[in-house]
C-alpha cells in the first residue's frame, strides 16, 4: 500500500498549476493525506475517480484544512480526538483553534491513519502554548487508538526534530519549529513507540528536507527543513518497505513524502 502526505499550501492553487494532476498520475497513491487545503469540499475541482474523499475544513475561509483521498474505503472516519474532552480542552483554552480543520483519522482493517496539520508556533512564539497542548493531545490520541490497532500518523508536524533535519540548526535554536520545547514534544512521540519512519530507514541522510521558504531561492539551494513525517507504531516496522521524500514534485513550498507498507 502506497501512502502519501503533502502540505499543498492551497489545493486550488496546486490544481491550477497542473501539479496536482501530474502528482497523482506519476505516483498513483493508494491513500493521500493533504494538509493546508485552504478550501472547503467542492471548492477545489478534484477529479479523482475511484477515490473516497474525506475533508475536514476550517471554519475560516481559505485557511488551514485537511483531507484524505483513499482508494480503500475506511471503516470509520473521525475529525476530532479519540477522547472528545481533548477537543473541548483545546477549544476552552485557545478559542477557535480546534475549528481549524487540523485533524483527520481514518480507520482501516488493520491500522489507523492519522492526518495532522499541527499548529505553527509563529515567529514570536505566541502560539507555543497551543502548539505544546496540541502535541500532547495528538500523542494521547495516537496512544488511545493504538490500544485497538496500530497507528500510522502523517502530515505537517511543524517541527524539525534533530539538527540533521534542517540546514541551519545553530541559527534556529530558539526559532519556531525548532525550540527545545517542540523538539522535546516530538521526542515524546518517538519514546512512546511511534517511529520516525524516514529517519529509521535513513538514519544518516543529510539534506533531506520537506519544506523551503519562498525567500532567497532556498529550494534551489536546498536550504530547508524536514517538518513533514510518517510516524508508525513500532509493531509495523517489518511491514514498512520504504519511506521517501519527493523534492522533485513542485507546486507547494512543501514536497510530498511517502510510505510503502505491506
Amino acid at each position: 500500500m502506497k501512502l502519501f502526505s503533502w502540505n499543498v499550501n492551497g489545493l486550488r492553487a496546486v490544481i491550477q498549476k497542473g501539479e496536482f494532476e501530474k502528482f497523482v498520475k506519476n505516483y498513483q497513491p493508494d491513500a493521500l493525506c493533504l494538509q493546508e487545503t485552504k478550501a472547503k469540499q467542492g471548492q477545489a475541482e478534484v477529479d479523482l475517480p475511484g477515490y473516497e474523499e474525506i475533508w475536514n475544513d476550517a471554519e475560516k475561509p481559505g485557511y488551514s484544512g485537511t483531507a484524505i483521498f483513499t482508494k480503500v474505503k475506511p471503516l470509520n472516519v473521525s475529525k476530532t480526538f479519540a477522547r472528545t474532552e481533548l477537543a473541548k480542552e483545546l477549544s476552552d483554552e485557545f478559542g477557535d483553534a480546534i475549528k481549524e480543520g487540523r485533524l483527520l483519522t481514518a480507520e482501516f482493517e488493520d491500522f489507523y491513519l492519522v492526518n495532522t496539520y499541527s499548529p505553527h508556533t509563529k515567529r514570536e512564539l505566541e502560539r507555543l502554548p497551543l502548539k505544546r497542548k496540541w502535541d500532547a493531545a495528538l500523542l494521547e490520541h495516537m496512544q488511545e487508538l493504538q490500544k485497538t490497532k496500530p497507528v500510522i500518523a502523517c502530515g505537517d508536524f511543524n517541527i524539525a526534530h534533530q539538527d540533521i533535519d534542517l540546514a541551519n540548526p545553530k541559527q534556529n535554536q530558539e526559532n519556531a519549529g525548532f525550540t527545545p520545547e517542540e523538539r522535546a514534544d516530538f521526542d515524546a512521540l518517538v519514546q512512546a513507540g511511534f517511529m520516525d519512519t524516514f529517519r529509521t530507514l535513513h538514519p544518516d541522510e543529510t539534506g533531506a528536507y520537506t519544506w523551503w521558504t519562498w525567500r532567497a531561492n532556498a529550494r534551489a539551494r536546498n536550504i530547508g527543513w524536514r517538518i513533514d513525517y510518517f510516524l508508525a507504531s513500532s509493531v509495523l516496522a517489518k511491514r514498512i518497505t520504504s519511506a521517501t521524500i519527493h523534492p522533485e514534485q513542485l507546486g507547494s513550498d512543501h514536497c510530498p513524502i511517502s510510505l510503502e507498507i505491506r
